[in-house]
């Protein structure tokens, strides 16, 4: 498989996945907040808020978002990981040194942005089942660190687009 074609395939299944979870953020929203407030606790007492405005209902639709968020990760991981290497590689053809050297690091930020999103979801779900105090606090480091990691990594490859495109706009004299 191409790259290009990976990052076609990852980028429609990021879409797909994303809107099956949908209905599942609405029946919570529906009994308290969403899920990215659930993320960002930051510890057991706002959790235990949370988990009560659900009730039986919105915990359900919780842990049927978390379980499917684990394959969205897996996609959207890849997709970031994608576009980073195409913006590396675009950079390293062009020329463009300060890019293509961002790259270097930049390539593993989709990567670790999932590896952080995993690790999150582990601990909301085991928030939701009632096994420690230090799982909301923990989930919401995770979060910080999956929303840094896709920050950079979205900074990242749109600067490479922008570049593009500036670029691309110049005219280039006839040979």
């Amino acid at each position: 498989m191409t790259r290009r074609r990976g990052l076609i395939a990852t980028g429609i299944a990021t879409v797909l996945l994303m809107l099956a979870m949908l209905p599942a953020e609405g029946r919570m929203q529906d009994n308290g907040p969403g899920m990215i407030p659930f993320e960002l606790t930051g510890g057991q007492d706002r959790a235990n808020e949370i988990l009560a405005e659900w009730g039986e209902e919105g915990q359900d639709a919780a842990r049927e978002q978390l379980w499917i968020d684990y394959a969205y990760l897996l996609v959207y991981g890849t997709f970031l990981t994608l576009a980073a290497l195409a913006t590396r590689d675009l950079a390293r053809r062009r020329g463009w040194r300060r890019l293509a050297s961002i790259g270097r690091f930049a390539i593993y930020f989709g990567a670790l942005c999932a590896g952080f999103d995993a690790l999150e979801n582990t601990c909301l779900l085991l928030t939701l089942e009632g096994s420690g105090a230090a799982f909301p606090l923990l989930a919401t480091i995770f979060a910080a660190f999956k929303f840094a990691f896709l920050a950079a990594a979205i900074a990242y490859i749109a600067a490479g687009l922008a570049a593009r495109a500036a670029f691309s706009s110049r005219v280039r004299p006839s040979s």
